[in-house]
């Protein structure tokens, strides 16, 4: 497997990128915050996305679904503060003045442009302001924007989420840079959140989406907060094909190295998290069972609001495996907390509550359930459920 080097610059660590942001005054007065942001390819690149698979898709969603049939792609158009979802005919008409608008300004075709949105569902989007401030977004993007891009974009996260890593391959270097969103209403298929992810390595357009499709499915398919899924969830992966060719397997693991440390961002930055959980449900008879099992654990009220108090309590998980659809003889099951045995052959381990309790305790910790049924495994990275979460959501 390829060494891989983290490096700085986010998407605009791959050569042929460059990004920026400016404030369009959309939720919040104007100047107060970023809230649009611009990833532009120097040339025509390659594009592979996934998408929402809520019935309830927003406008931006559509249209890029739509403009991703174009060759190529030179850039993508991002704004926080509201999702330009559920507002009918005119949201897609905005939508479209928005790839319009920075087609414009970047003298490209509006196919050519991907657009993104994330905020309150069922607000018009100020249109008028925001195509105003495009021709000044676009020209302020230079190579080291992807900070700035990334903080635009922010809701209720509280920090910017960047990552890039570096590899050699084939006696070439190549890297893969990504910028992220997201900290509630989370949950797969994708979880609440936006995502743009560059390279500078060549593949063909069916190997660029055969990884995407992997590696989201080994990262952001695998991170849950509150276990609501969004209208708007949106990942994208741009090629500048600047660096040559590497090969496929070198590639996909950077990928997926990018992919995973986002989606992992994303949960420690739950909306009013305490704990971060990785729950792992090995042994099962299929993979299916083990997904199933796993998903219902780390989406379990009950055991979340049991981690936010600290308390180990593995009732609740083997309950939530019980009701997960997932085929296991009960009296055969184990859990463990970080190795410590809490179950054994579905009754309580000899362990000293006290001793579990430890480790429910701090800030981060695997749950393993092993259903002693066959050799398929999922993981799945959560969090704790507070009273915090709460309050943040009472409104909007």
């Amino acid at each position: 497997m390829t060494k891989l080097r983290k490096v700085s610059g986010g998407v605009c660590a791959a050569r042929g990128f460059t990004a920026g942001a400016i404030s369009a005054g959309i939720k919040y007065p104007e100047g107060t915050r970023d809230d649009m942001a611009l990833i532009v390819a120097d040339g025509l690149a390659l594009a592979a996305a996934t998408f929402t698979t809520n019935k309830v898709k927003a406008a931006p969603v559509l249209l890029s679904m739509a403009n991703l049939r174009a060759k190529r792609t030179r850039a993508v158009i991002l704004n926080s503060g509201n999702a330009n979802a559920c507002t009918g005919a005119p949201g897609l008409t905005n939508a479209a003045a928005m790839a319009a608008a920075a087609a414009l300004a970047l003298e490209v075709k509006p196919e050519e442009v991907l657009v993104c949105s994330t905020g309150r569902i069922g607000v018009p989007l100020p249109i008028e302001k925001m195509t105003a401030k495009v021709p000044a977004l676009a020209g302020g993007i230079n190579r080291k924007g992807s900070l700035a891009a990334a903080k635009a974009i922010m809701t209720s996260d509280t920090v910017p989420k960047e990552c890039a890593v570096e590899f050699v391959s084939g006696g070439k270097t190549f890297r893969v840079g990504g910028l992220a969103k997201g900290a509630g209403m989370i949950d797969p298929n994708m979880a609440t959140m936006l995502s743009v992810i560059t390279t500078d390595a060549a593949l063909t357009r069916a190997e660029l989406r055969a990884a995407l499709r992997l590696a989201v499915e080994r990262s952001f398919n695998r991170i849950t907060i509150d276990g609501d899924m969004s209208t708007n969830d949106t990942v994208i992966l741009l090629a500048s094909e600047a660096a040559g060719r590497p090969e496929l397997a070198d590639f996909q693991a950077a990928l997926e190295a990018v992919a995973l440390d986002l989606a992992k961002k994303i949960v420690l930055d739950g909306e009013g998290v305490s704990r971060f959980v990785e729950v792992e449900v090995r042994g099962a008879k299929t993979a299916k069972d083990a997904k199933r099992a796993a998903e219902a654990v780390a989406n379990s009220t009950l055991t979340k609001c049991a981690w936010a108090g600290g308390d180990p309590n593995w009732g609740r998980i083997l309950d939530a495996v019980g009701y997960s659809g997932a085929a296991f003889d009960p009296d055969c099951a184990d859990i463990d907390y970080d190795r410590v045995p809490a179950v054994r052959g579905g009754m309580p381990a000899k362990t000293p509550f006290a001793r579990l309790q430890a480790v429910a305790a701090k800030k981060a910790f695997k749950v393993t359930v092993d259903l002693h049924a066959g050799a398929a495994s999922h993981v799945v990275f959560t969090t704790d459920l507070t009273e915090e979460y709460v309050r943040l959501n009472l409104g909007e």
